[in-house]
Order: structure tokens, then sequence, then C-alpha cells
């Protein structure tokens, strides 16, 4: 166990506190010292998830960031948005790795963050230093990074979507819409009265229209891919399923001649170096629960050339691939380890 990475969480209550719990557990080159949270701190994993009980995982410790920087050399934060803000910075200034699955350190334009999360950076200079961690995006950055700003799930789903497009100078970038839905899950485990199954169940609706907090941050990584500031349209709906995100994306092409064969030969080449990226056969189209599980992302693409569009479906579980699973993704790249290591490739299904 020595030639393992010692790893701690922090938040390993919630949702995505859970998912790196499994993972980490079961990774190979991890040796998962440290499980913290404020509010649930002395009671044992098994108290919160009694499915662990036979995992003997231990008791959820208060958060001392000294003890926490002398047992571990890589620290998870899974926090509600504006508590990694502070917590951060001190465990890089103490020469450990951190991986943020919050917003806090998502956004080069601090003022962007200000006005969408209604919180004032502290540390910009530690903020400057974080790298966003999308690995088909920007891979070399996250190999040698210290901080990762891990991206948020809807984003996830939609800049995969649209990277290859934007990128290539494909489409008018302007004209993007993006329809996403995504399961309960993505909204955490605290008690929300429109999460409630007999809220929720048998019903579909919009929500955050036009005001979205991810909207921001799929519009920051769309302007660099494009190489000019643009604005995207985005509107997230909740659906009555547990896990997955469906994000649908629609935008006009600058040439009008290009059929779907072309946009999947430009995506099969995009992703060619991307194992967690699966572009699927023309006229075939992502469902969630094929990524159930998984760090997998399914994309399926259309060209309407009666309308001189092209739609392009991306499905992915917001909890692994939208959160938890890309996080250790990025841990791999960090630590110089094959990029799919300790990462489920087959979903649960059905």
């Amino acid at each position: 166990m020595g030639s393992q990475a010692r790893v701690g969480i922090v938040g390993a209550s919630g949702y995505g506190g859970i998912q790196l719990v499994r993972l980490l557990t079961e990774h190979p080159n991890v040796d998962l010292v440290f499980l913290g949270g404020e509010g649930s701190a002395g009671k044992a994993m098994s108290e919160i998830y009694p499915h662990l009980h036979h995992r003997g995982m231990g008791d959820i410790e208060l958060v001392n960031l000294e003890e926490i920087a002398q047992r571990a050399e890589i620290v998870f934060l899974a926090l509600p948005n504006g508590l990694a803000v502070k917590m951060a910075p001190e465990l890089v200034e103490k020469g450990c790795k951190v991986l943020d699955l919050s917003a806090d350190y998502r956004f080069s334009d601090l003022s962007t963050y200000t006005q969408w999360y209604r919180t004032t950076h502290p540390r910009p200079e530690v903020a400057e230093q974080a790298v966003y961690g999308l690995p088909e995006l920007y891979r070399d950055r996250i190999s040698s990074a210290q901080l990762i700003g891990c991206p948020g799930c809807y984003p996830t789903a939609s800049l995969l979507a649209l990277a290859p497009l934007l990128k290539q100078g494909l489409i008018q970038p302007e004209s993007a819409i993006i329809d996403a839905k995504s399961g309960t899950s993505g909204g955490g485990r605290q008690g929300k009265l429109n999460l409630l199954h007999a809220e929720a169940e048998g019903t579909l609706g919009a929500y955050g229209v036009a005001r979205h907090r991810h909207t921001p941050e799929i519009e920051q990584i769309c302007s660099r891919l494009a190489g000019n500031e643009i604005m995207v349209q985005f509107t997230p709906h909740l659906v009555p399923m547990t896990r997955g995100i469906l994000s649908t994306v629609y935008a006009t092409l600058r040439d009008p001649g290009l059929v779907t064969e072309d946009l999947l030969t430009i995506f099969n080449v995009f992703y060619r170096h991307a194992p967690w990226v699966q572009i699927l056969p023309s006229g075939v189209y992502p469902q969630t629960k094929w990524a159930w599980g998984t760090n997998l992302c399914y994309i399926g693409i259309e060209v309407d050339q009666r309308t001189g569009r092209v739609v392009v479906m991306s499905a992915i579980d917001n909890l692994m691939k939208g959160q938890a699973g890309q996080a250790v993704q990025c841990l791999n790249l960090m630590m110089g380890w094959p990029e799919d290591l300790g990462l489920p490739k087959l979903s649960f299904y059905p």
C-alpha cells in the first residue's frame, strides 16, 4: 500500500462524494485515507449509506486542513458552491493536489463567477492557477496542474457536443441552442420540494430558463474554442429519473452542403485520442441509460439538410462523467496514470 497515492475526500456524504468513495475504493493505485465533512462529522459512512456497512468505511471526520494535508497528497472537494473557494488555497499551499467538484475554480474571469454565484473570490491568485478539468480539451494542462476546477454536468455534456463544431468553425456560433435534460440526482442530496418523488415523477419541465448558472461556464469554453466571445441559448429540464443527462444541441452550419457522414468523420478525428467519448454510427442516437455508472459520453449526430442545421445529441451519467468519474479521470492524468484506470467501462444495464 505504501506506493499508492494517499487520497482524501471532503464532502464524502453527498452524491458526488459517494461516487468518489466507490471509484477510489476500487482504484488500484489509490489509498483512501480521509473522509471528511462538517455537517455529517462523527457519523459512520454506513449510517449515512447503509449499503456500505460490510465495507467498514469508518466515520466522517471533521475537516481540519492541517491534518488532511499531513495524511493525503491528493484531496477531492465534493462540496456546495462557495466552500472550496476557502479550502483549496490552503491545501494547495501545503503541497496537495486538489480537485474541486464545485464551481469555485471553473472560471478564468472571476467577475463572471461573482455575478452568477453571488460570492467574491478571496484568492484570485490561486484561482489563476486552476485548470478547467475537461480532459478531452485540456489534457496537457491537466497533466501538469495542481488545482483542477472540475466542470459541471450540463457543461460537460454540452461542450463535448459543441467542441468539434466550434473548434473547426463548422457552425455559426450565435446560432447554437442547447436543450438539456437531467435526472433528479443533479440537484444533490439535500431535501428540496421539487425533487420529491411526488413532485418530480410523471412530469417534465424546464427550470432556470435564461439564467441557469451553467450558462456562463458553457459560454466561457465555447468562446475559447471559437476564438471570440459568443453566447449560447441554454435551457435545462428536470426528468423523473435518477441518473443521466441528454444534451441536444442545434446549430446552423456554415456550409449547408455538409452531410451527416462528413460530421461523423470530423467528430471521430477530433475525439480519436479520447477513450471516454463514443461517436455513434449514422442513424443511432444516444440514450442516458447506456452511460449509467460509467465515465462514457455517447454522441449521436444528424444533419438536417432541409433546414441547414446540425443536431448533436450527447448522453452522460451526470454523477460520473458529469462529476466524480471525470474528476478521477483528471486524477489519472495528474498522476501520469492511464486515463481509464479505475473507471467502469460498461453500464449496469438495464
